[in-house]
């Protein structure tokens, strides 16, 4: 039997809470649930027998029990926090029943003094209720794991998709976004998800990994391919811009060759953003230096064609006269005169304002030549041999009209005296419109 020593009395476990009772609750008969021999030998009354659990012989009756109540307090204790632990339901109910079967081996044949069959009761009912809420646990756990596998099955159909795909017609760097993110998906779910299976769990892997690698491995060829396409069209673009600042010396004259240039520039393709950006850079610099030199002698003469401008239109306030010279042969003199001035001014620059001054001169132009238009029918012998034919026809038809007009009258035949109106009134009108 050990001898308990009194110098350093054991304590109960701090995490686990004390029970209100200090001391075994008494048996159904009245008597006690421990005795104390003389030699210090403690005994539990277990149903009708006792047990002998050990000895404390240097201590009083009440201390050699007090100590073995205590270690039975311990159990009790123990027996309550599984308790609460499980109806709180902070955790597992298998992780539970593997404590309470320990617990239950401490209480089998324990070395205390107390009501250790009811104790024992008391975790056989916590343990049946573990067992229940287990097979819940377990049920629920092959849900999850279910829907583990189904999540992960819809992420690996994903890749897979994605590493079907015409790799020609992908955009990768969204495709690449995609697969980033369901790679993201698929750590998070393995990292705070159920464990599946290992044969699921491998098997979906594989898939996955496999499709990922396809994916890498078809925008690799992808980027290489579109990497030797760009080195090609960086080389043309390259001969391009050295052609096109070769035009330099040639200033103005040489614009024509430069957009010849630009024309093939259009039609050479895409050499990459950086490196396209930097030939642009450089085309574009020989280009606006050809530009530059044409601005400049644009600015000269535009400079050089104000007082040009002043003269043209001071011939512009002459050439109002043409208008109100009611001789033609006068107002065209008037205004050869000014086209011939008009001419010894020269050109004009810009080309816009050239354009408006000539445009009002056009106008005044346009309209002597149709007052010489006009007058030449008027007065040219053929026409007026025709007008005058026409005239005597007229003139014969509005007798014989009249006669008519007459006649109608005299009958009262209002019918033929309407037509005979009419009709004459109509020669009349033509009459008057050729002069007659």
């Amino acid at each position: 039997m050990p001898t308990p020593k009194m110098v350093a009395r054991p304590k109960p476990p701090v995490a686990a809470p004390r029970p209100t009772e200090t001391a075994p609750a008494p048996a159904p008969t009245g008597e006690p649930w421990g005795r104390v021999e003389e030699d210090g030998t403690v005994s539990v009354r277990e149903g009708d027998e006792w047990r002998v659990v050990g000895q404390y012989p240097d201590g009083t009756t009440d201390e050699a029990l007090a100590y073995f109540e205590r270690k039975f307090a311990d159990l009790v204790s123990e027996v309550t926090l599984l308790e609460v632990r499980h109806h709180s339901g902070g955790a597992s109910a298998s992780d539970l029943r593997a404590t309470a079967k320990l617990v239950r081996d401490k209480i089998t044949g324990a070395a205390a003094v107390g009501d250790l069959a009811s104790l024992e009761a008391r975790v056989a009912a916590l343990t049946e209720e573990l067992s229940v809420a287990t097979q819940a646990e377990s049920a629920a756990a092959r849900e999850a794991v279910d829907e583990a596998v189904k999540a992960r099955t819809a992420l690996v159909e994903k890749a897979e998709a994605l590493a079907a795909r015409d790799p020609r017609s992908v955009q990768w760097k969204q495709a690449s976004v995609d697969m980033t993110e369901l790679f993201d998906a698929w750590q998070a779910q393995q990292k705070t998800g159920p464990r599946l299976p290992k044969a699921a769990g491998q098997q979906l892997w594989k898939r996955f990994r496999d499709a990922r690698a396809t994916v890498d491995k078809h925008r690799r060829e992808f980027y290489a391919e579109l990497d030797e396409a760009h080195k090609g069209v960086r080389e043309r673009k390259a001969k391009l811009v050295e052609r096109a600042e070769a035009l330099a010396p040639k200033g103005e004259d040489g614009i024509a060759a430069y957009r010849e240039l630009l024309d093939q520039w259009k039609t050479a393709g895409r050499a990459g953003k950086k490196a396209d950006d930097a030939l642009w850079a450089r085309f574009k610099a020989a280009g606006d230096a050809l530009y530059s030199a044409r601005g400049e002698r644009e600015a000269v003469e535009a400079e050089e064609s104000r007082e040009k401008i002043v003269q043209k239109r001071a011939l512009l306030v002459e050439a109002k006269a043409v208008a109100d010279e009611p001789e033609i042969a006068k107002a065209r003199q008037l205004l050869t005169s000014i086209q011939r001035q008009w001419d010894e001014i020269g050109r004009i620059f810009p080309r816009d304002a050239e354009r408006t001054l000539d445009d009002d001169l056009r106008k005044v132009e346009n309209a002597l030549r149709t007052r010489e238009e006009t007058d030449w029918k008027r007065n040219n012998p053929e026409t007026k041999a025709r007008a005058n034919d026409m005239t005597r026809q007229l003139t014969d038809a509005i007798e014989k009209l009249e006669a008519e007009l007459a006649a109608a009258k005299k009958s009262g035949d209002a019918s033929k005296i309407a037509q005979a109106t009419d009709a004459l009134e109509a020669r009349k009108g033509w009459l008057r419109a050729l002069g007659g």
